[in-house]
């Protein structure tokens, strides 16, 4: 038997996703619109393609709107602060903990666990997968992918049993608004670790040469290349693992930061297009083995 699919998972980042959360992650919200234009633009593959979505903000969104609303009427209660507000909370509660505390960095990782093994019931545990990851989603896939990487390493065996879900078909990582540098400062440069190719388990005609794409638009100051991050991320650059696509996004975007230009990404024909046809690739590349 052969698998004639490919799987697409995708996650949001800092800010909120809206009131409701299905729990099926094959229930489309935030990327709804994304996918609709990038499966236009496949035609008769689109059926090929299954995705998949890593939904988390209601984790905190709930408490991070009780307190705003408590606030409304000592500061102004405008867009940009409930943004900044959202973004810097995301970010703060995404940590590991040693207090005892419930820690978000293991629900929120526990969600990506769920959609990949949702994932792996559409296209098998050989599956090839291409990852597309938000602003913070970004971060928090890069460190999901390391976490297993490094309990292979230290154990000799994936943590699942099961390729994919050791996320070792993961054919492309496509990051926009991405904001990986900002974690990175608390390191020394020399001494931070990349991620290594997560597709090690596909066939060498199945990876893909720059199999990392980062897209971010100048103006988005939650956005940043990540070839300057760090020496490790300059090497992949030059071995072409990693390439930093710098885009001009449509909408509110302008030589002034407005805080909606972070998620006007989902919509935007500079990055639905690259997605496009980043798939058509993957799926170019034929059918493989299922077990």
């Amino acid at each position: 038997m052969v698998a004639d699919k490919i799987g697409v998972i995708v996650i949001h980042g800092v800010g909120g996703q809206g009131h409701d959360r299905s729990d099926g992650s094959a229930d489309l919200t935030f990327s709804r619109a994304m996918a609709r234009r990038v499966r236009r633009n496949l035609g008769n593959l689109a059926p090929r393609v299954a995705w998949r979505e890593v939904f988390w903000s209601d984790i905190l969104q709930t408490r991070q709107r009780a307190f705003f609303e408590g606030i409304r009427d000592k500061t102004s209660a405008d867009a940009p602060r409930a943004f900044v507000m959202s973004a810097l909370s995301d970010a703060a509660a995404y940590r590991r903990t040693a207090d005892g505390s419930p820690p978000i960095y293991e629900q929120l990782h526990s969600r990506v666990e769920k959609t990949m093994r949702d994932l792996e019931g559409d296209i098998g545990p050989q599956g090839a997968v291409l990852i597309l990851a938000h602003s913070l989603g970004a971060h928090v896939m890069s460190n999901y992918i390391y976490d297993l990487q490094r309990f292979k390493a230290r154990t000799g065996q994936g943590r699942f049993g099961s390729p994919l879900q050791d996320m070792q078909t993961v054919a492309g990582l496509m990051t926009f608004g991405c904001n990986i540098p900002v974690f990175l400062f608390a390191y020394p440069p020399e001494e931070i670790v990349p991620i290594t190719f997560p597709g090690s388990a596909l066939p060498k005609d199945r990876q893909i040469m720059t199999w990392w794409q980062n897209f971010y638009d100048k103006h988005d100051i939650m956005a940043y290349p990540m070839g300057q991050a760090a020496p490790c991320y300059a090497r992949m650059v030059a071995d072409r693992q990693l390439r930093d696509v710098p885009i001009h996004l449509g909408g509110p975007v302008s030589d002034r930061w407005d805080p909606l230009s972070h998620g006007s990404y989902w919509d935007d024909a500079e990055l639905v297009t690259p997605v496009a046809h980043y798939i058509t690739k993957m799926l170019a590349q034929g059918a493989i083995p299922s077990v």
